[in-house]
């Protein structure tokens, strides 16, 4: 046949020629989907030296405040720094999966909905490979440094230096700052990093000393003055507590229904230590169980200390989480006296650790206070936290929509300008703002919405929802509140110039064009002067004049019967995280993770908005206090409407409507039940076994069965067991450590086919090793192994014994590598150390199955991991045989031949459709290879390649004595 003959035969309508053309682009295609796919491990990306010498400029990473008139002049050299964090950035392939996943997460019929990570998940998809983590923790000590943690999710590193090393290292001079008779410390310019981390580092963070603000205003009167629900025997003025936020916003038959947040968990970010006991008094004055909430001081942030107005803050968060969410366990995650860590820090931690499904916090700073560095690292702990599962509930701010102003390290342009705080702006994170109650609606004289008080006080006086308008106190604002200065008082609100508009804020009512996020979410009473708070609180700066003391009477000073009483979005944050909370009860839930997909669309919903939220539409968050504070559109922005706003969101709740109006997940079904722990000491020795017994229960007393099926424990943020079986309802888990401080047990229930799933925690707190009967334990550590294909290696295993451990330890080793698990194997004898020596052992891999027949080697096991990248709303779990997003791309495929008229597009899609027919197989079965590279495999041999695998050792008569380690496994 002559080649023009040839070229002239057409199968199916396409020329030959052009389909052998279009094959070799089609395979080029699959190829790079294929891998992108397959890859099991973090890919390393730090291919060059790290070098100071070739160093590139980090931009943004300057801090906005720090202005040269501000100077006073540089640090000294010898001072020590501690908490510097260095920020990983994703790279844009993990960005777009990690994206892909949150959108399946919360997509009601997706395999992945409602699925979480957990934090050492996340570092396996979305975090720095071990090796490049080993290049900058090497880099970071030749330059003197001390590395203080490495992240769970591998997403940053903790360090500590002296100021000279922070100018040498990264190229900049360490200067004071004097901002309003206050004198801070920051860097001076950009920062520079090794070229070699261009790419990799997102920020250099905690090298300044300026922290976020609290958002609450305190008010000034006392006794009985005009402060506003609890109605006073003395002036008959109401005040808020949890019974009447309850009545209001419709939380009570949440209550009478049994949901008061029972099996759920808190965590509440604060930067100052709390007296326990104001938490205590608190809850006795308002008629609450007393429950000291859980301590959980940031590792290396410094001693507990005590510090002005945020202890306030931290007290009020707590009283009203807890206040809310009666039934809850509530973790305050704080940091210490180093002043260059901050509430960042403490959310940060909540998030690696995983510390609880709700986190609430009451701080944040005006998005024109953040370098661009800082908000790209602040906005992935953000998504990380929402990939778990956890809800982050942020505060709003207090004034209105110049929410810069009082930031005197700005320019007064800046802080006279339109702006909204962050983290509220995040796209990851629930906003509230603030409304109030009309000052008519508040009056004594006001029996509508308030029993009057005869002779006593009233503790729980609202007798319904009170209307609301939107918060705006600026007009009585210095007269009343915080210490006079603060011309502002208001619910924060607007537009964001930093987070784009995220899909879910649409398709509501109200909601202008834009490509911006809008602020706030939702809101709820924040006014200190219509409608203000009582808490308890330790804090002398919220106290009134001639005020002695904070509830020592109930409510009152016992000297002057004065109330401590605030305002602010403060405390909107923590009511809205309880309400959650309950709302988790209900569902049977471990997290929801961004909740305000679902907010929008029942907003979008008419009958379901007007059923769920109350619509504010009167009053607005502009500035009044005059243009001395703000300029011509602050003065103007922004008045309520119909339907979302920037002054009020959506509105206020109806928590009851909105509970019965959640859309339920899978287990909604299912019996609810409470997963609680237990520790044999709250307080081990260093390296001394302690048993958690974990005990699972439904929530009804009248179901008379007992859970079945396997808790997973997961230990400061890493996964220690995913299988516990349950024994009538209860496991236990051996917990040990030689690391001093606080540490985190979360164990999660899989549920059965009658019982849904739940998580409970306990926080326990290793000391020093007090001369107790501890057993020891042992670290085990192993060399990176290079092998030719089909070959076989040994590497040297050395176990070192710790706190006198003596005893024979044996091996594993597990991979996610489906080419390793199919075709690898590997054996390694058990090993005996006396106490406080070193023995070692030989590791042999093999790479080849032909090797693998004797009985003395072993097969690797499957270690457990979650693929981000084959996500989407239909897909089903990844790499299981025949499924995932290979058919519904080869429908795409075929579906493009018939319809495509192009000549050469029609035949690159016919090739894709046949070239990944054959692939298939190899794609989606049982033999597929999850290797790091892209090179072939022989046929029974393992894929040329780097791995990682993990060498669990574990004593053979004790298997509470275990240590793990990874290493590097290459294939050439």
């Amino acid at each position: 046949m002559s080649s023009r003959s040839f070229a002239k035969v057409r199968v199916a309508g396409l020329n030959i020629r052009l389909f052998f053309r279009a094959c070799v682009v089609a395979g080029y295609l699959l190829c790079i989907m294929y891998v992108g796919i397959a890859a099991g491990e973090v890919q390393s990306r730090i291919t060059g030296t790290v070098n100071s010498n070739q160093a590139v400029s980090l931009q943004g990473s300057a801090f906005p405040s720090a202005r040269p008139q501000n100077r006073v002049g540089p640090m000294s050299v010898d001072t020590q720094l501690t908490g510097i964090t260095i920020d990983f950035k994703p790279t844009i392939a993990q960005k777009a999966e990690l994206d892909a996943l949150l959108k399946a997460q919360q997509t009601p019929g997706s395999s992945w909905y409602h699925k979480w990570l957990s934090p050492a998940e996340y570092a396996s998809e979305f975090g720095l490979s071990d090796n490049d983590l080993s290049k900058i923790e090497r880099w970071l000590q030749d330059q003197g440094f001390t590395i203080d943690r490495v992240a769970n999710n591998h997403s940053y590193i903790t360090f500590s230096g002296t100021v000279s090393q922070v100018n040498s290292a990264f190229a900049t001079e360490m200067d004071y700052y004097k901002i309003a008779d206050k004198t801070h410390f920051a860097n001076a310019t950009n920062l520079s990093i090794p070229s070699a981390l261009s790419g990799v580092v997102e920020s250099v963070r905690n090298l300044n000393d300026f922290r976020p603000r609290p958002h609450v205003r305190f008010h000034l009167s006392h006794t009985g003055a005009v402060r506003p629900g609890f109605t006073s025997s003395e002036s008959g003025s109401h005040y808020l507590q949890p019974g009447d936020v309850a009545t209001i916003y419709d939380i009570t038959p949440a209550y009478d229904a049994g949901y008061t947040g029972s099996g759920q968990s808190i965590a509440v970010v604060g930067q100052s230590e709390i007296d326990v006991s104001d938490i205590e008094h608190f809850q006795s004055a308002a008629g609450l169980t007393e429950k000291a909430p859980t301590l959980v001081l940031v590792p290396g942030s410094g001693t507990a200390a005590f510090s002005s107005d945020d202890e306030a803050e931290s007290d009020l968060d707590l009283e009203y989480a807890g206040g809310i969410a009666k039934g809850a366990a509530i973790y305050f995650v704080y940091v210490g006296n180093n002043q260059n860590y901050s509430v960042f820090d403490a959310l940060q931690y909540a998030v690696d650790t995983k510390i609880a499904p709700i986190i609430s916090m009451s701080y944040g700073a005006c998005e024109m206070e953040l370098s661009s560095d800082d908000y790209s690292s602040l906005e992935s702990i953000m998504e990380e936290a929402a990939s778990q599962g956890q809800s982050v509930i942020v505060a709003t701010g207090d004034d209105g929509s110049t929410d810069c102003y009082g930031e005197s390290g700005l320019s007064e342009t800046k802080q006279e300008d339109l702006a909204v705080d962050y983290p509220a702006s995040s796209a990851y994170v629930t906003g509230v703002g603030g409304t109030e109650f009309p000052a008519a609606d508040i009056a004594s004289s006001n029996t509508t919405y308030w029993e009057s008080a005869s002779g006593s006080d009233v503790i729980t006086s609202a007798k319904s929802y009170i209307p609301e308008v939107a918060w705006n106190d600026d007009s009585t604002c210095a007269e009343y509140v915080s210490d006079g200065s603060s011309p502002l008082c208001s619910g924060g609100g607007g537009v964001s110039t930093l987070t784009a508009r995220p899909s879910w804020q649409s398709g509501v009512t109200g909601i202008p064009s834009g490509g911006y996020r809008l602020v706030p979410d939702l809101s709820l009473n924040a006014s200190p002067v219509n409608g203000g708070y009582l808490y308890c609180t330790s804090d002398t700066s919220a106290w009134s004049e001639g005020q002695q003391a904070s509830c020592s009477d109930g409510f009152r000073d016992s000297a002057t019967q004065d109330l401590t009483v605030a305002g602010g979005t403060s405390f909107d944050a923590p009511i809205f995280a309880g309400m959650l909370a309950i709302l988790n009860q209900k569902e049977n839930s471990t997290g929801q993770g961004l909740i305000n997909s679902t907010l929008y669309q029942l907003a979008s919903d008419s009958s379901a908005y007007a059923s769920v939220f109350h619509d504010i539409t009167s009053g607005g968050n502009q500035c009044t206090a005059g243009s001395q504070y703000c300029s011509s559109t602050g003065k103007s922005e922004y008045t309520t409407t119909t339907g979302y706003d920037e002054a009020t969101g959506l509105g206020s709740v109806d928590f009851y409507n909105l509970l019965t109006s959640w859309t339920s997940g899978s287990s909604a079904s299912l019996e609810a039940t409470t997963t609680s722990l237990s520790a044999a000491t709250a307080t081990p020795s260093a390296g001394a076994s302690d048993t958690i017994t974990i005990t699972v229960a439904p929530q009804s007393s009248s179901i008379s069965s007992t859970p079945t099926g396997t808790v997973a424990v997961v230990v400061d943020g890493t996964t220690e067991t995913s299988s516990l079986a349950l024994t009538n309802g209860s496991a236990t888990y051996t917990f040990s450590s030689t690391t001093s401080g606080s540490h985190v047990i979360e164990a999660t229930y899989s549920g059965d086919s009658i019982f849904a799933g739940s998580s409970g925690s306990i926080t326990v707190d290793v000391g020093g090793v007090n001369g107790s009967t501890s057993p020891g334990t042992f670290t085990v550590s192993a060399s990176n192994l290079t092998v030719s294909q089909g070959s076989s290696g040994t590497s040297t295993i050395t176990v070192t014994s710790q706190n006198s451990y003596s005893g024979t330890a044996s091996f594993s080793l597990s991979t996610t590598s489906a080419s390793l698990l199919e075709y690898g194997c590997y054996s390694i004898p058990n090993v005996t150390v006396s106490a406080d020596q070193t023995a070692t052992t030989t590791l042999t891999i093999y790479t080849s199955e032909n090797d693998c027949s004797s009985s003395s080697i072993r097969k690797m096991q499957r270690r457990s991991f979650l693929r981000a990248s084959t996500v989407s709303a239909t897909t089903s779990q990844p790499n299981k045989p025949g499924r995932g997003p290979f058919p519904v791309a080869f429908a795409c495929i075929a579906g493009g031949v018939l319809f495509v008229r192009k000549r050469r597009l029609r035949a690159l899609l016919s090739c894709l459709l046949v070239v990944g027919a054959l692939s298939l197989p190899i794609a989606c079965g049982s033999r597929s290879a999850s290797s790091s590279s892209s090179s072939s495999s022989t046929a029974d041999e393992v894929a040329k390649g780097t791995y990682t695998i993990t060498l669990d050792g574990v004593d053979i008569a004790d298997s509470s004595i275990a240590s793990s380690t990874t290493f590097a496994l290459t294939v050439d």
